[in-house]
């Protein structure tokens, strides 16, 4: 397997574009299959998770191609209903199959599916929601058999915010007869783009960006081209780079109002950034300051940016308790980021971190994809020499990060293995 090997403690400069955004691409992915025909979709970057997507879509019937950070999708011939275990147990994103099959096909059979191991991530606000909304629902040796000749309209509300629920329901509702009525929805920006897609594809959707969506299901949808959004967790983790190696860095083609949050407790930390439409710069502080953090959904502060948030503060001047409400066990870079001499222990769900003078050099392990942006971040402001492995986990969310944090002039290589 692949490793990184870091030396620590280059100081960086320049710029940094930033990729498509992984977590909006994989959804729209999906709801590609909802309108028959060609769709194309621009700024998409090379990772393992859309490659994955792509082999379950294709497994679907459709032909996907990639170019140039350019993806098409022709669903015209995407009949088949099955995703199949071998490719649905490697990625959990596999699951927003769920609502666009029945919507097409009136069946799906869908593998429970798998991806980091963080959690139980349970999937029965999909289930509940695809039966709200008319479907049957039978579990069958790891299988979600679903089916529903007509899926009808409902009011649904959900019990707990969930992304991927959100997702799901409003793919297998833009073609459902009647109205769906959706309360407690997930509002991250990623959700925000795929209902832009939908609606260019020809949906009826109210309410974006708010907690309450309005669907009113229509006959047919048809392909569309458009960009994707940009990833506002590889922007975060980033500007976190360059707090914690105390580098001017800058990042572009970012939506800084979708990191509001994290900019919120940088400056906290003691940056100063200069923000503009697309652009984000960070000046770093000549001592970072402790900053609390408990992640919710958004606007709050994001999981997905927890473990970096807390390599940063392991070289704060003092304490610092982070909580994840999200995945509460989203924790296991403790004991590697411990492992470079920080002072990080647990109590219960809750990480207290005393900051150190320094961190030093050592041998790593990335145990899921935050976690191992998180070691990257600590190797590079480490004292001597950090070699990270299974960085497969790296690979599924961010594209081609050594080469963008080289340009930087950090010294740090991926050794093939």
């Amino acid at each position: 397997m692949d490793k990184f090997i870091i030396t620590g403690g280059n100081k960086l400069a320049g710029n940094v574009k930033i990729s498509g955004a992984k977590n909006a691409i994989l959804p729209i992915m999906t709801a590609a299959l909802l309108a028959k025909g060609k769709s194309i979709f621009h700024n998409v970057p090379h990772l393992n998770d859309i490659k994955m997507m792509a082999h379950v879509l294709r497994v679907l019937g459709a032909r996907v191609e990639y170019e140039n950070e350019t993806l098409s999708i022709d669903s015209t011939h995407a009949d088949y209903y099955e995703a199949p275990y071998e490719l649905v147990s490697k990625m959990r994103a596999s699951i927003y199959v769920l609502g666009p099959l029945l919507a097409r096909c009136g069946k799906a059979r869908v593998s429970f599916p798998g991806g980091c191991a963080i959690g139980t991530r349970p999937v029965d606000l999909h289930l509940k929601v695809m039966e709200a909304l008319g479907a049957e629902i039978e579990i069958d040796h790891g299988y979600i058999n679903a089916v529903c000749k007509n899926l009808k309209g409902a009011k649904i509300r959900f019990e707990k915010v969930s992304v991927g629920a959100t997702a799901n329901a409003i793919m297998a509702a833009v073609l459902a007869n009647g109205i769906t009525d959706l309360y407690n929805v997930a509002k991250e920006p990623e959700i925000g783009d795929l209902i832009n897609c939908l609606i260019l594809m020809g949906a009826k959707i109210d309410g974006k960006d708010t907690s309450h969506l309005l669907i009113t299901g229509v006959e047919e949808l048809l392909p569309i081209e458009t960009e994707m959004m940009p990833d506002r967790i590889e922007a975060g983790t980033f500007l976190i780079a360059g707090a914690i190696t105390g580098s001017r860095i800058s990042i572009s083609n970012c939506v800084p109002e979708h990191i509001q949050s994290l900019i919120d407790r940088l400056v906290q930390a003691g940056c100063k950034l200069n923000i503009e439409e697309k652009r984000i710069e960070i000046i770093p502080p000549k001592k970072i300051l402790p900053v609390d953090i408990v992640t919710y959904p958004y606007p709050d502060f994001p999981t997905d940016l927890q473990a970096q948030f807390m390599a940063l503060m392991c070289l704060a001047e003092g304490e610092s308790r982070i909580e994840d409400t999200i995945f509460p066990d989203r924790l296991m870079h403790v004991a590697e980021l411990n492992r470079l001499d920080a002072d990080i222990s647990l109590e219960k769900h809750v990480a207290i971190v005393n900051g150190v003078n320094s961190l030093s050099g050592a041998m790593v392990m990335a145990t899921d994809l935050r976690a191992s942006a998180a070691l990257v971040l600590a190797g590079l402001a480490a004292d001597g020499e950090t070699t990270i492995s299974r960085i497969y986990h790296i690979d599924r969310g961010y594209d081609k990060i050594e080469a963008k944090l080289q340009k930087l002039g950090a010294d740090i290589k991926r050794i093939k293995g």
